[in-house]
């Protein structure tokens, strides 16, 4: 069936998902709010099962001229002792790899990579959506230019897409009175840091208790030269009753504010003091969720990405997860011969698999780890096998993968 989607939002999920659409034979419009595409934000991860989607569209080799392929990823306490080496991509026996890569430079890769194959008049930037609704044979979508206000034209398509995020104008239209995004307390201060190699070189640590930091390599480039640039969080808990302003990736922080946490972290293998002061700048960010839905699709529109299913930032699962909704989507879309069957299957298949994460993230992830560590030995300890005894440890990072789908056999199989 010929059919043209309207794609609401050019973030990593929407371009993914307008690479998946192409590639099934439908027509694709972009509109997305922001006049530019530039590379903002700091470091992400894309899991195996993830990557094998971006490399049957031909994406994973540019990716891996950007990123670093992960070898593993490490558990300390907030003494600098080792709780667990879990190993990943490739090195774990994955036939894809977990690429760490820039955020924003992933972004204008994708980018690139849809301009090669969507004509450029079908890519509209500046665009940001005020309305759209549903029609007998399809979706009008009414857009303005949020930089001075002024209305733009009107779009219509087969089917329209919201995948513009946390704060999604089409989940609104869905759910007006569902309110802001759910907090629990924390805070998270991100930045990018050069710094010398660590650990393996490709090495992902995840050090502290309730209060964590975690880092990573996010730059082949670096890696070519001999260091590293090294994508950074630092996490920890304050008064909820406090509240929190809209969440926002370009909000500057103040290492002031939180630096005294970690002043004691100097570790044989890593210095974090050194770490959070080398950063060039830091941005602040709540740790926020959404409660999942009881339903995405209404007539011809749906949700995708964090539109649908906003999570905490644990697991490397935000960016993963909507890659594979793209791949479910496009999927359905070419599976069945009536568009509201589609996206009804897509929802059916996606929308309960994203719930259980969500709601397992707020557990702690498989991150939970180092709190637990915390817990049984405040003070340190000697043999970590009587602290977690490793059928549990195992357990929990094992669940886990089985809940977001990228164990290691079903990723292979």
């Amino acid at each position: 069936m010929k059919v043209e989607a309207l794609v609401v939002g050019a973030g990593i999920g929407g371009l993914v998902a307008a690479l998946e659409l192409r590639k099934a034979g439908i027509d694709v419009r972009i509109f997305e709010s922001a006049r530019e595409v530039r590379p903002l934000g700091v470091g992400i991860n894309l899991l195996p099962h993830c990557v094998r989607h971006l490399d049957e569209l031909g994406a994973m080799e540019r990716l891996l001229e950007i990123g670093v392929s992960a070898s593993e990823q490490v558990f300390f306490n907030k003494f600098g002792q080792r709780i667990w080496t879990d190993a990943r991509g490739l090195a774990a026996g994955y036939k894809w790899p977990q690429i760490s890569i820039h955020r924003g430079e992933l972004q204008v890769a994708l980018m690139n990579l849809v301009r090669e194959r969507i004509s450029a008049d079908r890519i509209h930037l500046g665009w940001h959506l005020e309305a759209f609704e549903n029609r007998p044979d399809g979706v009008a979508a009414h857009f303005i230019d949020r930089a001075n206000g002024d209305a733009k034209r009107q779009a219509k398509g087969d089917i329209l897409i919201g995948a513009d995020g946390i704060h999604s104008t089409v989940r609104k239209q869905f759910y007006p009175d569902e309110g802001p995004a759910k907090w629990n307390g924390a805070l998270i201060y991100r930045a990018v840091s050069e710094t010398r190699p660590f650990l393996s070189g490709r090495s992902h640590f995840m050090a502290g208790g309730a209060q964590t930091l975690i880092g990573y390599p996010i730059s082949k480039a670096h890696m070519d030269r001999g260091c590293s640039l090294t994508n950074w969080a630092a996490r920890f808990f304050i008064d909820p009753a406090r509240g929190f302003a809209r969440e926002d990736w370009n909000r500057r922080g103040d290492i002031a504010d939180f630096l005294p946490r970690y002043e004691n972290w100097r570790f044989d293998w890593f210095d974090m003091p050194e770490l959070i002061k080398s950063a060039p700048a830091v941005w602040e960010f709540p740790m926020v969720d959404r409660d999942p839905l009881p339903q995405w699709t209404f007539g011809r529109a749906t949700l995708m990405g964090d539109a649908a299913h906003a999570m905490y930032p644990l697991g490397s699962n935000g960016a993963s997860q909507s890659i594979i909704d793209a791949n479910a989507l496009a999927n359905a879309l070419k599976s069945e011969e009536n568009i509201e069957s589609a996206l009804h299957a897509y929802e059916n298949d996606r929308r309960p698999k994203t719930a259980r994460i969500v709601l397992h993230n707020r557990q702690g992830g498989p991150e939970r780890i180092v709190r637990m560590c915390e817990e049984r030995a405040p003070e340190g300890f000697d043999d970590i096998e009587k602290v977690i005894p490793m059928v549990e440890l195992l357990g929990i990072i094992d669940e886990y993968k089985k809940l977001a789908s990228f164990d290691l056999e079903t990723v292979n199989r």
